[in-house]
């Protein structure tokens, strides 16, 4: 199975830094001590643990696998019931063991934490921080929960769960604490359990201005900033951490500091893209907000080449398209090429009419019209635009019947929550291989177009290649670039016209369910993935990869995450983590650590 692509669719942050504990960020790294797991003579004692639940109110859970009912009885009414909300990923980030993807061959499975704490404002997450500071435990943040790699869940450890922080505030007129000299600008705080669909109903439906998040709707709101973060939009609105004015965060001293700008601006950049998890616990971030176009649209169409010849034309002459006309800030998303010689389109654009729309697409269906000895229109092209108020309108939506969201049926829960139905596919998938490559804007050139048209077709043929236009801030205006490169992203993003991804999977292979891997299989899944990505690296060996959408196994992450920035984030977390408390896959300081965070290298 190939991942699917998506269908067209300030009292408190005026506070000072709260400190909790004496300690203070030190220089230099200190010595770090191994990780004490359940069993252990050094493992938190019934008093210790009691002690912490008194702290939080009462809100320290023991986590049970997802699947635990089934274990017990696999044909129960309880079983049946976790099973049936397996693909709704509402369901998955409302348990403490839930994961959105089920795992990834040879690299992780999900594993629940020995505790959790439920937190409810970042005196919580504070708690949670020195306690496990002061056991040498091994200490998991999850938000939305849908880090592909795994980075959210870990055995043996204790889990700061901000799920149940969804505050969302809305301002008028926002001053970052500090900078007296900023005029005050339209904005929204917002806590760090929130996702994006939450963002965008408050903001958007309700609210009728855009602020820039992820493509994703049940994506969490701190993870993806801290990870850069695209939108479907980003094209003309930028990262989502190139908007961030201020943010809340909790340090590994268990301090609680509000960092913008003016107030620590070295730890503040660090957030803006530096990696989730790695500096600290994001409790809440305030984000800028801008005037709502009049109109989001988008354009679907699948076609099939019915020669190699053909295929090799189809996209050429897409190509062409793209540079010609769709290389701005009006249009993103992306397009996919596959191995049975098919181009499938699904394309977002703002701020366009329809007859504008239309007239940029005209020209290259018509010239596949014209050739039907050699291409098929599998699903007939489809373009238009609505109301941008209108857009993630969940509610609007089921009134009218609407295929494009599926909607979270559960009893009782938000009537705004619904997600995409071209992101089901993510949902409990279980990955067998994933990468992703910038691809640089001087490949659409026409001295180097040719050759960019023919690796393309060349990775095509062996996994489905998808060209995400607004993961590539090139053709931005000048503004966004501005922001992109105020934030510790690889500067690669912002000559990036495009992030190509390359991706396969399969069924979650549960065994409470009975249901085996075929491990043979996904290794071949596995490996027509990396010829995919060889084949657009030999073009552009360079270019980097996006943290959030990369390959578990990338032995040059650092570069490829962060290029020129690793330094400068490596001081940052010796600064405010020298023990380093906060450990993630392929992040910041993790290569000071083996056996997923536990033991010292």
């Amino acid at each position: 199975m190939t991942m699917t692509r998506r269908e067209v669719l300030a009292l408190l942050a005026s506070l000072p830094a709260v400190r909790l504990t004496s300690g203070a960020p030190a220089a230099g790294v200190l010595a770090r001590r191994a990780r004490v797991r359940p069993g252990d003579p050094a493992w938190p004692t019934d008093a210790d643990w009691a002690g912490l639940r008194t702290q939080v109110g009462g809100r320290l859970l023991q986590p049970t696998p997802l699947l635990e009912a089934c274990r017990a009885d696999a044909k129960g009414s309880a079983c049946a019931e976790v099973v049936r909300e397996l693909r709704n990923p509402y369901f998955l980030g409302d348990q403490p063991a839930g994961t959105q993807v089920s795992g990834w061959l040879d690299a992780w499975t999900p594993h629940p934490s020995v505790y959790a704490v439920a937190a409810r404002d970042a005196h919580d997450v504070a708690a949670a921080v020195n306690f496990a500071r002061e056991h040498d435990l091994r200490l998991v943040v999850k938000g939305g929960g849908h880090s592909y790699q795994g980075t959210s869940n870990a055995p043996d450890s204790l889990l700061v769960w901000t799920r149940h922080m969804r505050r969302i505030d809305p301002h008028d007129g926002f001053v970052p604490a500090g900078c007296r000299d900023s005029e005050a600008e339209p904005a929204v705080s917002v806590e760090a359990g929130a996702m994006w669909m939450d963002v965008y109903d408050a903001v958007t439906t309700k609210g009728a201005r855009y602020v820039q998040g992820g493509g994703c709707a049940t994506v969490g709101v701190a993870g993806l900033i801290q990870s850069g973060g695209f939108g479907s939009f980003s094209k003309r609105f930028g990262l989502a951490a190139g908007g961030l004015l201020e943010a809340e965060v909790v340090t590994a001293d268990g301090v609680i500091r509000t960092v913008n700008a003016c107030r620590e601006p070295d730890l503040f950049w660090a957030l803006k893209g530096g990696g989730g998890g790695t500096f600290g616990v994001v409790t809440r971030v305030t984000l800028r907000t801008h005037e709502l176009p009049e109109y989001f649209g988008g354009v679907s169409a699948q076609i099939h080449a019915h020669s190699e010849d053909a295929f090799q034309r189809l996209i050429g002459r897409f190509v062409d398209l793209y540079t010609a006309s769709l290389f701005q800030p009006a249009w993103g998303e992306s397009v996919s090429i596959g191995p049975a010689r098919r181009l499938a389109i699904g394309m977002v654009c703002q701020g366009l009419t329809d007859d504008q729309a239309r007239s940029a697409w005209r020209p290259f269906f018509d010239w596949v019209s014209a050739s039907p000895g050699d291409f098929t229109i599998d699903e007939p092209p489809s373009v238009g635009v609505r109301a941008a108020r209108s857009w993630w309108d969940a509610v609007g939506r089921r009134a009218q019947g609407s295929k494009s969201m599926t909607f979270d049926d559960r009893p009782g829960v938000e009537p705004a929550h619904a997600w995409w139905s071209g992101d089901q596919g993510q949902v409990s998938a279980f990955l067998h291989g994933f990468d992703s490559v910038w691809l640089p804007a001087d490949l659409l050139e026409p001295a180097n177009r040719g050759r960019f048209v023919s690796a393309l077709v060349a990775a095509g043929g062996f996994a489905e290649v998808q060209l995400h236009f607004n993961k590539g801030l090139a053709g931005a205006p000048a503004e966004v670039i501005r922001a992109a490169r105020d934030t510790a992203m690889n500067p690669d993003v912002t000559d990036a016209f495009a992030l190509a991804i390359m991706a396969t999977g399969g069924p979650a292979p549960y065994p409470e369910l009975g249901a085996p891997l075929d491990v043979a299989a996904a290794r071949r899944n596995k490996s027509v993935v990396t010829a995919a990505a060889a084949a657009l690296r030999r073009i552009a060996p360079q270019a980097g990869s996006y943290v959030s959408e990369s390959n578990y196994f990338d032995a040059r992450w650092s570069r490829d995450f962060w290029g020129p920035h690793g330094a400068r984030l490596r001081t940052i977390k010796e600064k405010y983590d020298p023990t380093g408390l906060f450990y993630v896959h392929h992040g910041i300081g993790s290569e000071a650590w083996r056996e997923g965070g536990f033991v010292p290298a």
